[in-house]
């Protein structure tokens, strides 16, 4: 102490000052006594004229520091919240991805809780159980009429007393991407609504959601849990290249859905989100086929390479067309939309590649369609190319679809049309769904249009932007 002392560069005076600045109560004359060695200093007053001097010592970039008479233990926790936690860390290390139901009940149990992971199919009609030996009774839950359901469609936490234990029925979630729900079974007594109890099986999900979603890089054990029927090659194709499903900011939300899930051929969508910068695309190439797969990822991987070069929508749109005409010289192409949106001042570019035009919904009402920014399809040349503006207000949506939608066809010929369009998004926006449930929700009602069975893909991209300063703290 005393040699640190010495190398601080302080009077005694100043350490004293320092000292005595953060709470310390021991005299100047106990000070000099204390490092000159002719009295101790209880160990909380040694600490906190260590910590005097460590200070001054980080000012001189000194490397050497003054011991604390208190440690820190090195144990990991045992009890408490923290233990399921540390449970699922330890257990998942070096783990393959089938290992994570047995690791989640070992941190479920850590908490005094029974922990069961349900994972949504990618068409999003069922919760499947992660199963292990002793859950191989578990059977699926439907999306739509269960109270796992909701817990999954309004991402709010659901209590049940079925069964005779209570339960809690979680949404399972990395970031706000929806996954699936956990069944966590209480002990007899516990209050289902105890706020505490509440958040720490909230924290479990948010670790446990990003699990899921790291395990699933490195194995398909949980994929083949999702996966209800073989994909075709082009569609896992599209679907190795999508980001993830929803994402957001502060200000900012994004969700997408394609179909059909297992045989999508041409469409794809793509968001980068930034501090104060959205970035939106979707995708159609012509046909359906694996042919229509390598378009569309080649257009989207020439648009991902060119944005994150720092270039805007026209070099974007001109690598496009580039990379297909190059890869593909006969006639090959593919319509769609770029997008670009200040999340500061609500200022939207965009450009349109022979695609539907965008909706604007404000209000919950369908108020413009954006018919700007017109140009050929992308591999096809770019001719004139108008970049198209438009502000928003806050709390406006954007919704951008492939044809598939408007055009999908019933058994009379009967397509969905833009008006039906129009009144199924006004009649979701009163209902207050946030965007993820909406697109699953339009999704399922174009499918049920066509009774299941799509004549050509069908995806979309909705996005809502709140102006920062209107933001609900």
């Amino acid at each position: 102490m005393s040699l640190a002392f010495i190398r601080s560069d302080l009077t005694l005076q100043q350490l004293w000052t320092r000292y005595f600045a953060l709470g310390g109560d021991a005299g100047l004359v106990e000070v000099d006594a204390y490092l000159h060695g002719l009295m101790p200093l209880p160990a909380l007053q040694r600490d906190m004229l260590a910590h005097a001097v460590n200070e001054r010592l980080d000012e001189l970039t000194w490397p050497h520091r003054v011991p604390y008479t208190f440690r820190s233990r090195g144990n990991s926790p045992r009890t408490g919240p923290l233990a399921g936690l540390v449970k699922l860390l330890d257990g998942m290390h070096q783990a393959p991805p089938e290992r994570l139901p047995v690791v989640v009940a070992r941190a479920g149990q850590a908490l005094g809780l029974e922990i069961t992971v349900y994972l949504v199919d990618y068409e999003q009609r069922a919760l499947y159980p992660l199963r292990d030996r002793e859950s191989s009774s578990l059977t699926p839950l439907g999306v739509d009429s269960t109270l796992p359901g909701r817990a999954f469609r309004t991402v709010e936490t659901v209590p049940s007393t079925n069964g005779g234990h209570p339960r809690l029925w979680v949404p399972l979630l990395d970031g706000v991407e929806r996954l699936g729900v956990l069944d966590v079974t209480l002990q007899e007594g516990t209050d289902p609504h105890d706020p505490d109890l509440r958040e720490r099986c909230q924290w479990l999900s948010a670790l446990i959601g990003h699990l899921v979603t790291i395990s699933t890089h490195y194995g398909d054990g949980l994929d083949v849990v999702r996966l209800q029927r073989p994909r075709t090659p082009a569609a896992d194709l599209i679907w190795q290249l999508l980001p993830p499903l929803t994402a957001a900011t502060d200000s900012f939300a994004v969700a997408g859905m394609l179909e059909p899930c297992y045989e999508v051929g041409g469409d794809a969508f793509d968001y980068s989100l930034s501090t104060d910068m959205a970035s939106l695309a979707i995708f159609d190439a012509v046909g359906h086929t694996m042919r229509s797969g390598f378009v569309t990822a080649a257009a989207l991987a020439a648009c991902r390479s060119t944005r994150r070069a720092g270039h805007g929508l026209f070099e974007q749109a001109r690598a496009m067309d580039e990379t297909i005409n190059t890869q593909f010289p006969h006639g090959a192409f593919a319509t769609g939309v770029l997008a670009e949106l200040n999340l500061i001042s609500g200022r939207l570019r965009y450009v349109n590649a022979g695609h539907p035009p965008p909706l604007l919904m404000r209000s919950g009402k369908v108020v413009k369609r954006l018919t700007g920014g017109r140009r050929r399809p992308f591999g096809l040349g770019t001719g004139e190319l108008t970049i198209a503006e438009e502000v928003l207000q806050s709390d406006d949506w954007l919704v951008l679809h492939t044809d598939g939608v408007t055009e999908a066809r019933d058994h009379n010929g009967e397509s969905f049309g833009e008006a039906r369009l129009t009144d199924f998004l006004e009649r979701e926006a009163a209902a207050a769904h946030p965007p993820p449930e909406t697109a699953r929700r339009l999704v399922k009602a174009v499918l049920a249009h066509q009774n299941d069975v799509l004549q050509d893909d069908a995806s979309v991209l909705f996005a809502r932007w709140i102006k920062r300063d209107e933001l609900r703290l």
